[in-house]
């Protein structure tokens, strides 16, 4: 692949999403298409190997991670074994696919989704803090099931105590990560937004948290009563769960599970001052999931010492009429790698369509010479 643009092209069902989808592995560890590792592995086999060369100005690195069937993932960087959880210091990637429409239409959980892959980007620590959460959150559901089933008893709400200061400890660091990086996407988002569907649109967005709910009747009331909020301190969002979590002990025993914590929360997103879930169009909606991943892709590229990061997008322009694909065409110009994936190379505009790959079976069938009659 080069620097700048580069177009696979191929009908339905010849393997231009899997390479995406290995590449957002490198950086996320998850796939964006389905919730399980195993599903990513070919039928009959045990394994699945991602390899790539990456380079960044002199330096070259291999990073290769193999996927196992059984027993835990594994992962090289040149060769040398590594901890799986740090591949994505290597390499960083933003990918949008017709999937994630779902961040705009779908559940809360998407939203919160996107925003953990990206605060690991951004600080592959928060990593740990968050299997160390659900670690907690899982625990502190299983008593509180107990409980349920055999009446709070007194040493069952002093050890739910030292539970909840636990999920405090890492539920606030969470929550005030996302908070900031709320803060920092807003400005991005509005900004992408207003450059694909043009100046008279308005793109927001903003956190729910249900550590500030007060109904505890069901899941979708919480999260109806849940509080918009900006950023927060640390010392207020422990304080305010806190307050939380006693609030809604009765409930959290009469139903076994815990009601309140970033597992919970949600990211609003309103689209000329309405929700976009409910108000936003089909192409409102694509559009408006594009731009998050612009929005992310900004970020990374502020903050990154490595360079941009790669931006992938999948399919992108089958959804886009033809004065929207020339906004984004000028949107990302001047991303270092952009790879896109198409079924029809009409339908990438000419100022992307600079280097070529044919792709056919999950093989490259023809590489097209770049612009200056090089080939790839």
């Amino acid at each position: 692949m080069v620097a700048g643009a580069n177009v696979f092209v191929g009908s339905n069902g010849q393997g231009k999403t899997n390479l995406v989808e290995a590449l957002g592995y490198l950086s996320t560890l998850g796939s964006h298409r389905v919730s399980s590792d195993h599903a990513m592995i070919r039928a009959g086999q045990d394994a699945a190997i991602v390899r790539a060369r990456l380079e960044n100005g002199e330096r070259q690195v291999l990073a290769e991670v193999q996927i196992n069937r059984t027993g835990a993932n594994r992962a090289q960087i040149n060769r040398s074994a590594i901890k799986t959880r740090d591949l994505p210091r290597y390499f960083s990637s933003i990918l949008f696919a017709p999937e994630d429409l779902a961040l705009v239409r779908g559940e809360p959980s998407g939203r919160r989704r996107f925003m953990d892959e990206l605060l690991v980007q951004r600080n592959p620590r928060l990593g740990g803090v968050m299997v160390d959460y659900e670690r907690v959150l899982k625990q502190r559901n299983s008593l509180l099931k107990s409980a349920r089933a055999s009446g709070l008893r007194e040493n069952q709400l002093s050890t739910l105590e030292i539970w909840d200061e636990r999920l405090v400890e890492f539920g606030s660091e969470i929550i005030q990560a996302r908070s900031a990086l709320i803060a920092d996407l807003l400005p991005e988002v509005t900004r992408a937004y207003a450059a694909i569907a043009g100046a008279d649109h308005h793109a927001s967005m903003a956190s729910y948290l249900s550590i500030l709910a007060n109904d505890t009747s069901d899941e979708a009331t919480i999260e109806q009563s849940a509080v918009r909020a900006g950023a927060l301190e640390r010392e207020e969002i422990a304080k305010n769960f806190r307050a939380a979590l006693a609030r809604l002990r009765r409930g959290e025993v009469d139903r076994g599970i815990t009601l309140a914590g970033p597992h919970r929360d949600d990211l609003m997103l309103e689209l000329n001052d309405l929700p976009a879930r409910g108000y936003a169009s089909h192409g409102e909606s694509w559009s408006f999931a594009l731009s998050l991943k612009l929005a992310a892709a900004a970020v990374l590229r502020r903050e990154s010492v490595m360079g941009d990061p790669v931006l992938i997008l999948d399919d992108v322009f089958a959804e886009l009429d033809e004065s929207r694909r020339g906004r984004l065409a000028s949107a990302i110009h001047g991303f270092e790698q952009v790879l896109i994936t198409a079924a029809v190379l009409d339908d990438v505009p000419d100022a992307l369509a600079g280097h070529i790959v044919r792709i056919k079976s999950g093989r490259i069938v023809e590489a097209e010479p770049t612009t200056d009659g090089e080939e790839s």
